[in-house]
């Protein structure tokens, strides 16, 4: 480590700290910051980068665009700057490939200087004022050591894998994040199954539906949910993806808090319409002139176990799998044996272990998870601020995985390292009123004298 002294350092560059990247890089501040990732170079998502899926927001969802429009990283910027702005003019789609994402996001991360890949934090400390970051090449092993002020923590979500399936991992038994790595075994398979719900296992069950016929295997999707629901998506429902809607609901004790997050799966978690039109009616095109899709679709059944089977030297793999499964609503239990099982089983927010030397000096809530203020610092008594990204769900609500907010937070946290307001992180622009107050003020109305809101701190 040298003299130098950086203003902010990031751990991780995903989209959300590398839309920070790009706002900081826009800031008249004179900063000094560096943002640290483990691979090799930018990749969102690598292994569901599966053709004609599109994102699940619309494409003004980009890094900068929602907290500075005339930001030269946004997505009509990059258009431009590759010469395809008349292209996606003509293409008339609110909703842009996935893929295309990505590609805008490497454009990006190619141009601005503050990134290090093949970078990865083993360990975060505090040397008298400052934040040591330490960090090691996984390819080299070479060290390295960062001094900076303040520290943003923006390491996203960890592949989820249930533990009683741990065991049965590699080979045909893979996580729905690597399916594009391992499609081609699933084609030569004479049967795969799907493992979960939510959008990712609904496109690979799309994906692989609608090549099925051209090589015949037998497909099934099985998800211990209630069934193979449809995200929420409706204009008016959608006015709880603003800042207003994530400043209203910090404000609420945590108790309300719990219960509004128990009950707001399907607002994040279901299959976005246009996926779920794509299956529905390619099932029925299937279907037609007593056609009969090699298809099995079982809802409310939960994979209590993963087994092998033996099934001889004749065949190219050793064994298949046996599914154990319980259906919970008819209290019923079978087995099922697929050559391939897909995981998905979704993502899970893990606090990363280079935390371990400060935990004596963060503050947790009565449930062990993190502190975080409303401008999404975490409480702490150390000298500087750690900024997280993707961790407050339970205390800023479904926002938080959200890109369309990703520039709100952004801003947010750029204002509270440069100590002054660099961008507007407070515009009120939607037609909803969330709390009393606002209510009130706006429309005339009146309290009961007696009544109050039940709001943070009060539990």
């Amino acid at each position: 480590m040298t003299d130098r002294v950086h203003d902010v350092v990031g751990i991780g560059v995903g989209p959300f700290n590398l839309g920070l990247a790009a706002l900081l890089d826009g800031a008249d501040a004179d900063l000094d910051v560096r943002f640290l990732e483990q691979e090799p170079a930018f990749d969102w998502h690598e292994g569901m980068l599966v053709e004609e899926t599109t994102m699940e927001v619309p494409f003004l969802a980009d890094l900068v665009t929602m907290a500075d429009p005339s930001n030269p990283y946004s997505y009509l910027n990059y258009l431009q700057a590759e010469d395809r702005l008349y292209e996606f003019y003509f293409y008339e789609e609110f909703f842009i490939p996935r893929r295309e994402y990505n590609e805008y996001c490497r454009w990006v991360a190619d141009r601005l200087p503050s990134l290090e890949f093949d970078s990865r934090v083993t360990d975060v400390r505090v040397d008298g004022d400052l934040f040591v970051v330490e960090t090691v090449d996984p390819t080299t092993g070479e060290r390295d050591r960062y001094a900076a002020e303040d520290v943003v923590m923006g390491i996203g979500t960890q592949r989820h894998v249930p533990e009683q399936f741990e065991d049965c991992l590699g080979g045909d038994v893979f996580h729905s994040a690597s399916y594009l790595h391992n499609r081609e075994r699933c084609l030569d398979a004479d049967s795969v199954t799907i493992v979960g719900s939510g959008q990712s296992a609904a496109e690979v069950f799309r994906d692989l539906l609608e090549r099925q016929a051209d090589r015949e295997f037998g497909l099934d999707w099985i998800t211990r949910s209630r069934g193979f629901f449809q995200m929420a998506d409706a204009k008016l429902g959608h006015m709880i993806y603003t800042p207003d809607y994530t400043e209203y609901f910090y404000d609420l004790d945590q108790g309300t808090k719990d219960e509004l997050l128990d009950g707001q799966d399907l607002l994040y978690k279901g299959i976005d319409e246009r996926t779920s039109g794509r299956i529905y009616d390619a099932l029925y095109r299937r279907s037609v002139g007593d056609g009969d899709p090699d298809v099995g679709m079982l809802a409310a059944t939960e994979v209590a176990d993963i087994g092998t089977v033996d099934v001889g030297p004749d065949r190219s793999v050793s064994d298949r799998y046996q599914l154990i499964c319980h259906h919970w609503q008819e209290d019923e239990r079978f087995l099922h044996e697929s050559d391939v099982v897909v995981l998905a089983t979704g993502y899970a927010r893990t606090e990363p272990p280079f935390l371990a030397p400060l935990e004596d000096r963060i503050r947790r809530d009565g449930q062990g998870r993190l502190a975080i203020t409303k401008d999404f610092r975490l409480e702490t008594d150390l000298p500087g601020e750690i900024f997280v990204q993707n961790a407050e769900l339970h205390t800023h609500g479904i926002n938080a995985p959200d890109l369309g907010l990703g520039p709100y937070r952004n801003a947010t946290i750029v204002n509270g390292i440069v100590g002054e307001e660099v961008y507007d992180a407070s515009r009120a622009d939607t037609f909803q009123q969330f709390a009393v107050d606002e209510f009130v003020a706006e429309r005339g109305a009146r309290r009961i004298p007696e009544s109050r809101p039940r709001l943070r701190g009060d539990d």
